[in-house]
This record gives structure tokens, sequence and C-alpha cells, in this order.
């Protein structure tokens, strides 16, 4: 009998692990300000947690930012569970172009909607000027399964200053690492 025991619990550790990760979704907020009601819940894709710290090439740190380098913020943003309200650290600051953008993954599945953050660096074969709302864009991005590559129309334009974090999610779990993109008026001082 303890062998057969012994031999069962690798196999339900790996069925719960796989199954585990099927019923994960991530949230994508229209407006930005948490309201239920006009949430898009993306079902087709899960965020992307890289702890690379990789940065898309050409991309401008932002001289003097309001939050410099290693302060402590709390985060408005609601991209994802259990951000919102959570304190963050700055990781680093860039000035650039972010688009909230509306793709169909490559992979297939329902459109993503008002997906927040894509910046002017992770588009590919990317200008110089800002592109304009309703342009047609294809993904450099790789935040979420089948987007890079996407192509994308965008929602809305701002040039601001980006922010990536690092945060422990307000909903428990493992900490999250260099988390792309927050913008400055996602955040205040704790």
């Amino acid at each position: 009998m303890k062998k057969y025991v012994i031999m069962l619990v690798p196999l339900l550790i790996a069925g719960s692990l796989i199954l585990s990760g099927c019923g994960k979704k991530t949230e994508q907020n229209s407006n930005g300000s948490g309201d239920s009601n006009n949430s898009h819940t993306a079902t087709t894709g899960e965020m992307h947690h890289s702890d690379s710290g990789e940065l898309p090439q050409g991309l401008m740190v932002k001289v003097d930012p309001t939050y410099p380098i290693g302060s402590q913020v709390i985060m408005s943003a609601d991209h994802m569970s259990g951000m919102k309200g959570a304190t963050a650290t700055i990781v680093g600051a860039y000035e650039t172009t972010v688009y909230a953008v509306t793709y169909t993954p490559t992979t297939g599945g329902e459109p993503v909607k008002n997906h927040k953050w894509v910046i002017q660096e992770e588009i590919k074969d990317h200008n110089k000027a800002p592109y304009k709302v309703g342009a047609e864009v294809v993904l450099d991005a790789d935040h979420m399964t089948g987007m890079k590559g996407a192509t994308a129309t965008i929602d809305s334009a701002e040039q601001t200053t980006v922010y990536m974090v690092d945060y422990t999610p307000t909903t428990g779990g493992d900490p999250v690492k260099n988390h792309k993109w927050v913008t400055e008026n996602e955040l205040s001082a704790e």
C-alpha cells in the first residue's frame, strides 16, 4: 500500500500544478479606475512576470523623475489582480509615449481590449513620432501570451514617464519583479 501512495503523490502534485494554470485570468481595466463595470477580463492570455528587466532598444531614461529609483510608491493601477493598493519599489523610470491597445492574440481567441500599457519602443519598426489613436501597428511587446507579433489598434496615446516596479500583490503570492509598465499618474507617494 505504501508503494502505491508514494507513486501517487508525484502524480497528484503534477496534476494540480497543471490544473492551477488553466483558470488564470489577467484583468485589463478599460479606464484605470478600478470600476468593475468598465473592466475587461482577458482570458486569452496571461501576464508574463519576467524578472529579466530587459528594456526595449532606444528607451530613454527619465532624468530627475518624480519617483526616483529605489523610492516606495502606492499603485492605483489595477491592470492585474492584486496590483491596486500595493506598495511598489521603483526599479526604472523612462520617457516615452505609452499606449493602450486592442489586439487579437496570435494564439487565437477573443480580442484583448484596451491593454495597458505598451510603449513606443515596443512597437515593431516604430516611428520616432507618436502614433495617433486608431493607428494600426504590430506589437513587439511580449507582456501576454500571443501579444508579440499581433496586429493592434491604438486606443489611447500619452507622452509621459513610465516606471518599471517591483511589488508584492495585495492578494498574496510571490513578489513581482520588474513589472512593465506603470504610468506616473497611476502612482502616489507612500
